[in-house]
């Protein structure tokens, strides 16, 4: 198995369990639980294969569309209502958003784009499905929402762009960069870094912001 299939199976599984806990904290049924892990798993994926005019992955191959399903209804039977918290919401959705940025940069990194097209579509692999997800529950997208968030998909993927360019192997950038995401967006999560309007650049702590 290719890192980019490894990564991508991982990332999967966790944003359709990130889905999957949306749903369940919104009290959706099996379907809801399956509309909402599967849009999370395979969205932003669709629209980075649809801007580099490739075949849409789970078109050709739709094994990562079954495990989505899987996981999906695995949550559904097995995680109790008292998970399906803003918080394992977010944690889980740290996890997907690290293994896209990862995948999404290698799969544009094989299409032989630009550099800077690649960082973009490290980003929209990661953040794409997430924000399918809080529109279609009703939420203000995590990427509007003031957290480092595409930020820290942005970071990850142009980490793994200058190792490549400067030599570093591809499983060893790829490694990089996935835990650059998920350090940084979990370093948001715990200390509560936002960014805010004109005036309040950067704030730490307070509230957390709904």
């Amino acid at each position: 198995m290719s890192v980019i299939d490894a990564v991508g199976i991982f990332g999967v599984v966790v944003f359709a369990v990130s889905g999957a806990l949306a749903a369940g904290r919104h009290r959706m049924d099996p379907i809801g639980f399956i509309l909402l892990g599967t849009i999370t798993a395979i969205g932003g994926g669709s629209l980075r294969d649809v801007l580099l005019d490739r075949p849409v992955f789970w078109t050709e191959a739709p094994k990562q569309l079954v495990i989505s399903i899987i996981a999906a209804l695995i949550t559904y039977f097995t995680v109790p209502q008292s998970l399906a918290r803003k918080k394992w919401i977010a944690w889980s959705d740290a996890a997907g958003l690290a293994a896209f940025a990862a995948q999404g940069s290698l799969i544009a990194l094989n299409q032989g784009v630009s550099p800077v097209v690649v960082v973009v579509m490290g980003m929209l692999t990661a953040t794409g499905g997430g924000v399918v997800r809080d529109l279609l529950c009703g939420h203000r997208p995590m990427i509007l929402s003031g957290q480092l968030y595409v930020s820290t998909a942005l970071a990850g993927s142009v980490v793994l762009v200058v190792l490549v360019e400067t030599g570093v192997s591809i499983d060893l950038a790829a490694t990089i960069g996935f835990f650059i995401v998920l350090l940084t967006r979990g370093a948001t999560l715990i200390f509560n870094i936002r960014m805010g309007p004109p005036g309040e650049f950067l704030k730490i702590g307070g509230d957390e912001p709904r």
